[in-house]
């Protein structure tokens, strides 16, 4: 009899694409997407705009579509995920065991429910405690009922993939044992991203008016509230500096008030907006960088996958300390920065100390270094033993 994996995930990811299709060469699995067919060109609120990404994500793997009932159905909420045929499609298919990504949707938390003592019910989810780190008494006391609330969700769970250190205290947070956590780390196509666009960026620096001389500051994602973008050009406003150039990459909420804010400063002739670029494009916006720059506060934040595509195009890199990844690859002063969230102050100094080009470059090739540990395969390995081994 073939043995085989169930997948449930709300819809075609970037980020996980890859990682199906490597199990897919291993094991015989089918990916349930319980948003449903229209999550492939939706409206992201974040960028305020319909986003189609332009690789493909749909090759190399066994998927259904499903019928989500929702009347309002999104990722946003618990309610936007509602699959009346999900226990039946996935009991038609069989599998041997079921990997649920993210909980907090009614479908989602109804087939951990079920299928939980019928056959192994895994788990991969990046939440962390980042956001608690300073609670006040009333925030203390929702977080004391949230984590037996958790427990209680948890405990349909029997492992988890965890994808990096903060994300595994979460889960040890809400009651999990070591031999139920098992490391498949966030992870990108380091390969895709490692490509030489040396010529493509050089054209880019050409078309923006920025000097190959210049050092360049790149922040790139969803110009919203929880990322901080205008922490980033408060502290470069602030900072004394010359010959350094800041690159905003996105759209979303925060880029009219971001702009106009630029437009009056001393310095807009040094800060750039590009806005939302596919993925296809990204590589060379990362290379035309010497520094990418994720000043999250939160909240939510709870990895970074970008800081994982900066590093692998050899940038060094500056996080605040809300971004989930930043114990894991960010090496102080050796590939990095980390700056305590909110800090406008600390962000500026970082800023005007910036050392030359050719120590950049040294610390880029050290990112190249740490994110060669933080690959698919592994991820891809780690499920496929844990499978094994049920």
């Amino acid at each position: 009899m073939t043995k085989k994996i169930a997948i449930v995930t709300t819809h075609p990811i970037q980020y996980y694409a890859p990682l199906f299709k490597l199990l897919a060469q291993q094991i015989d699995i089918k990916v349930f997407y319980t948003w449903g067919k229209d999550s492939v060109e939706k409206y992201d609120p974040g960028f305020e705009k319909s986003i189609e990404w332009d690789i493909p994500l749909l090759e190399g793997y066994e998927y259904t579509f499903l019928q989500n009932t929702s009347k309002n159905p999104g990722s946003h909420h618990f309610g936007g995920i509602k699959n009346q045929t999900i226990i039946n499609e996935i009991n038609e298919y069989a599998p041997n065991a079921i990997l649920v990504f993210g909980w907090s949707y009614v479908s989602h938390l109804k087939v951990m429910r079920h299928f939980k003592g019928r056959i192994p019910v895994y788990f991969r989810g990046d939440s962390t405690l980042l956001d608690n780190a300073k609670s006040t008494t009333k925030d203390k006391i929702k977080l004391f009922f949230k984590k037996h609330f958790l427990r209680w969700v948890y405990s349909n769970v029997d492992k988890v993939f965890y994808v990096g250190s903060a994300n595994k205290a979460y889960f040890e947070w809400v009651g999990l044992e070591e031999n139920q956590l098992i490391f498949a780390p966030h992870a990108i196509d380091n390969n895709r991203f490692a490509q030489d666009y040396t010529f493509e960026a050089s054209e880019m620096k050409e078309t923006l008016k920025i000097p190959e001389t210049a050092i360049v500051i790149l922040f790139a994602g969803k110009l919203e509230s929880k990322k901080n973008p205008f922490l980033l050009l408060n502290s470069f406003i602030d900072a004394k500096t010359e010959n350094l150039h800041l690159v905003f990459v996105g759209n979303g909420k925060e880029e009219k008030e971001l702009k106009e804010h630029a437009q009056s400063s001393s310095k807009k002739d040094f800060i750039h907006f590009i806005g939302f670029q596919n993925q296809s494009m990204m590589p060379i916006w990362y290379n035309i960088a010497d520094i990418f720059c994720l000043p999250s506060k939160g909240p939510g934040e709870t990895w970074g996958l970008a800081v994982n595509e900066a590093m692998a195009c050899g940038k060094a890199i500056i996080v605040s300390n809300r971004v989930g990844c930043a114990d894991d690859l960010i090496k102080v002063r050796v590939n990095g920065w980390v700056f305590e969230s909110i800090k406008q102050l600390q962000l500026k100094k970082i800023i005007e100390k910036i050392p030359e080009k050719s120590r950049l470059k040294k610390m880029g090739l050290a990112s190249k270094k740490i994110i060669k540990n933080w690959k698919l395969d592994i991820a891809a390995e780690n499920i496929l033993k844990e499978w094994a081994n049920k």
